[in-house]
């Protein structure tokens, strides 16, 4: 009996310390507030939405130990609407990640729907990123800094730390059959975080973007709200949907911060091309063509009490000129966009926050129209300016 009595106590020690060595958790952010839109297609606009500052998502994320410094990891997270239940991502259950890999002292391999290098290195470093949530990205996020768009059918690598140094590298499988760089995407970036300097640098390649399954159509987060009804629905932004036609669309992102006492100053560079237009449906623009977009971002951050952030930020996008079939030229487009933002956390988890955000527009957009300004993620403006405010509260479990 007493050796029986022994063996359990030692089963239960020993089931004990392997469930110890494995984890699963659960976590999430409900993001719900008002916004106010000057402009919304050519009406005021007062409404709910939901997932500005932070998508609003629940996941899960575990780990095992399987011995020798291996672990195994997954993330399975999803993305909804608060306002009205509905699931983000054009309707996954796991729109936002779902991978699943193995890591140790010489880095990580995972596969699965997951985020492209420009994200992961660069993007942390934009404003919208920060404090300002999607309505403070870039014009239509044309750089992907803010993760409007993710990568399927991914594999990807990210180091270890070495120092402060990151650095990794993603390739997505097209999945065309008999066509092996159909929907293709890769990416490469590098990151610095060592005291009060942080540095980062990405590139992203995708072939045939606006393609079914490409990086542009395969459950992105960019959604308008309707001026009549309020409902999201799904948009390409007046900024680059006249260049959906391309071959290849490819992103140069840097960035850097530097921390003084409470202040961050940062600066983010992207420059954007749609290339060889014409190769997916119809364009006005010759074939071939590649139409460019440079952009800049100066942004500020400052911690006035521990519990209240404050920040400013100022964006400047220029497209080129670009040829079309009738023989004329467009001549592109200058988006100029200004954002202030306050974020006071009532607790750990709990914060409320106020965003607000000016658009001016000139020249001639994508569409080879007069151009308008166009907030990210919102109903394009019936004019060439915009402003947009949002109060909201974010919770984190």
């Amino acid at each position: 009996m007493k050796k029986s009595l022994l063996a359990l106590a030692a089963l239960g020690a020993f089931a004990g310390t392997a469930q110890a060595q494995s984890s699963v958790t659960l976590y999430g952010i409900i993001d719900e507030g008002f916004n106010f839109n000057t402009n919304s297609g050519g009406s005021h606009l007062y409404n709910l939405s939901s997932g500005v500052l932070q998508g609003s998502r629940f996941g899960l994320r575990g780990t095992e130990d399987l011995g020798g410094g291996l672990k195994a990891i997954f993330v399975l997270e999803n993305g909804f609407d608060v306002t009205n239940g509905k699931l983000g991502q054009g309707g996954l259950m796991f729109g936002r990640q779902a991978y699943v890999g193995l890591k140790s002292d010489f880095g990580t391999v995972t596969m699965g729907r997951q985020y492209d290098s420009v994200v992961d290195y660069v993007g942390p470093l934009e404003a919208g990123d920060q404090w300002g949530g999607y309505i403070v990205a870039h014009p239509g996020d044309l750089d992907n800094f803010n993760n409007a768009y993710r990568t399927n059918n991914t594999v990807k690598y990210t180091s270890a730390n070495y120092g402060g140094l990151t650095f990794g590298g993603t390739y997505s499988f097209g999945g065309q059959a008999g066509n092996l760089t159909g929907n293709q995407i890769w990416s490469l970036g590098a990151g610095y975080n060592n005291g009060p300097l942080v540095l980062g640098v990405g590139y992203l390649n995708a072939r045939t973007p606006s393609a079914s399954g490409g990086l542009f159509n395969n459950g992105g987060t960019i959604a308008a709200v309707n001026a009549t009804t309020g409902a999201q629905t799904a948009v390409t932004s007046p900024v680059y949907s006249g260049f959906s036609s391309a071959n290849t669309y490819q992103v140069i992102g840097a960035g850097g911060a530097y921390t003084f006492g409470a202040a961050t100053l940062g600066l983010t560079y992207s420059n954007v091309k749609f290339m060889g237009l014409g190769a997916v449906g119809t364009t006005a623009y010759s074939h071939g063509d590649t139409a460019t977009f440079n952009n800049g971002e100066v942004n500020f951050k400052y911690q006035l009490t521990p519990a209240l952030v404050l920040g400013a930020a100022f964006d400047y996008t220029r497209g080129s000129s670009i040829a079309l079939t009738n023989g004329t030229e467009n001549a592109g487009a200058k988006y100029y966009q200004g954002a202030l933002g306050a974020d006071y956390f009532l607790s750990k988890r709990t914060d409320v926050y106020f965003v607000g955000v000016y658009q001016k527009a000139s020249g001639t957009d994508s569409r080879d129209r007069e151009a308008v300004a166009s907030v990210n993620g919102l109903t394009a403006s019936s004019s060439d300016r915009v402003f947009t405010a949002r109060v909201g509260i974010r919770h984190k479990f």
